[in-house]
């Protein structure tokens, strides 16, 4: 007796590829959670400076000021082969770090060059992910596919959060670093058993003749003038420019700080605000898999962007540990409402030779969140935590109503691309 699968849940497991990349974007997802806490908390403690902390964690973005070229590389060489090189990448450093743990040689400056040395790459990591599941899904089970695989994430923020301090706590951070080098070698493992990309065949010209090969930046200058030239992704990338600015800075890289020194709790409190806000971003990704028909995602990355903002507002003045956690947990799940439509019509209505290139453009907007996160420090210092938290959030609510009215034709209108 056959199953039909193709209008369930997990349909897009009925791929071969995809039951091989999913596990793999969940090993690297979890390690990246892991790290992330266990460092940033390291800083904290060793250094008890918030501008320090804001500066590893704005390195951890570094690379977005590379992620175009990533994209190139995708396009050119395919998604799978550049995945399994970073994925590599991931394993080097995270063992080198494991070695200072076991030698107990490790300080505020090996984390900070290790930091930056991830940071360079990581960023990208998402951008080719969902590239890759451009290349091996079909187009009608795209959204169900993107929404399974950002549960990937957002459950490493839940699990990754608690697994990350808990390890620490109980075993210590050598141990803890063992398993994050683990488990990046698992997804390494797993992303090269994903398929690889099957060539179209070489277009040509009237005359017969083939076009003429591009260089590697030809083919990012085309990438930049192919979003600027068509305005529901310009829409969508200054509106991804904007929640990395004023939204992630406040409810990711700070809140060390903000457990400390609004709810005075230690790790473990830092650990369920993380969880809390992975958890409501979760709850996004299933609703999307389960309900991805109907969906319009201008209108839904709008709206939901405006939910975000508000939440950040009233998070900025909770002072009790548990109705902070229940903001974050909403703040996150608009957060997911938000960014996977968007990425989900940024692949939709990108053409097959482009989708790599506009991924990574859309990974240069994170450069906003280190410029957010360098902002906020001194803002911080000076102002405290919940004003600086709702200049944020004000300023972020301002500016998604005016991205809403210089392209309400393109990204609102029932029958815009954006929608379609």
């Amino acid at each position: 007796m056959t199953t039909d699968t193709r209008g369930s849940v997990l349909a897009p497991f009925a791929v071969r590829s995809f039951r091989f990349q999913w596990p793999a974007d969940l090993a690297t997802s979890w390690s990246f959670e892991m790290e992330t806490l266990i460092l940033g908390w390291f800083i904290l403690v060793a250094t008890d400076s918030v501008l320090l902390l804001t500066l590893f964690a704005a390195l951890q973005y570094l690379g977005t000021l590379v992620a175009p070229a990533f994209g190139v590389a995708g396009d050119r060489a395919g998604a799978r082969s550049v995945l399994c090189a970073m994925r590599a990448f991931y394993m080097v450093q995270a063992a080198a770090l494991t070695g200072f743990l076991y030698f107990d040689a490790l300080g505020p400056m090996p984390v900070f060059v290790i930091g930056a040395l991830m940071g360079l790459v990581r960023p990208s990591d998402i951008a080719i992910r969902y590239s890759l599941v451009g290349e091996t899904i079909p187009s009608g089970q795209l959204m169900g596919a993107m929404g399974i695989s950002r549960t990937t994430s957002d459950s490493a923020r839940v699990a990754g959060a608690l697994a990350g301090a808990g390890m620490v706590a109980a075993l210590g951070m050598a141990p803890a670093y063992t398993a994050v080098t683990a488990l990046y070698a698992v997804s390494l493992l797993l992303t090269l058993c994903t398929a690889r990309r099957v060539d179209e065949p070489d277009e040509t010209g009237p005359d017969g003749a083939k076009p003429a090969l591009t260089t590697p930046f030809r083919d990012l200058v085309e990438g930049f003038a192919y979003v600027w030239r068509t305005p529901h992704l310009l829409a969508a990338m200054t509106l991804a420019l904007l929640v990395n600015f004023c939204a992630f800075p406040l409810m990711g890289g700070v809140l060390p700080y903000v457990a400390r020194e609004v709810y005075g709790t230690d790790q473990a409190g830092l650990g369920y605000l993380a969880a809390s806000f992975a958890f409501g971003a979760l709850l996004g990704s299933l609703s999307l898999s389960a309900n991805r028909r109907g969906i319009r995602p201008g209108r839904m990355m709008i709206i939901f962007t405006f939910g975000w903002f508000l939440m950040l507002v009233i998070f900025a003045w909770m002072d009790v540990l548990v109705l902070g956690m229940g903001a974050l947990l909403l703040a996150g799940l608009c957060q997911t409402l938000a960014l996977v439509p968007l990425s989900v019509m940024l692949i939709q209505t990108s053409g097959p030779r482009m989708r790599s290139r506009v991924l990574g453009l859309r990974m240069l907007a994170i450069y906003g969140l280190p410029m957010g996160l360098l902002a906020s420090g001194p803002l911080i210092e000076n102002f405290g935590f919940g004003a600086t938290a709702t200049g944020y959030g004000v300023f972020g609510l301002i500016s998604t109503a005016l991205i809403l009215w210089r392209w309400r034709a393109d990204v609102w209108r029932v029958d815009a691309p954006a929608n379609t």
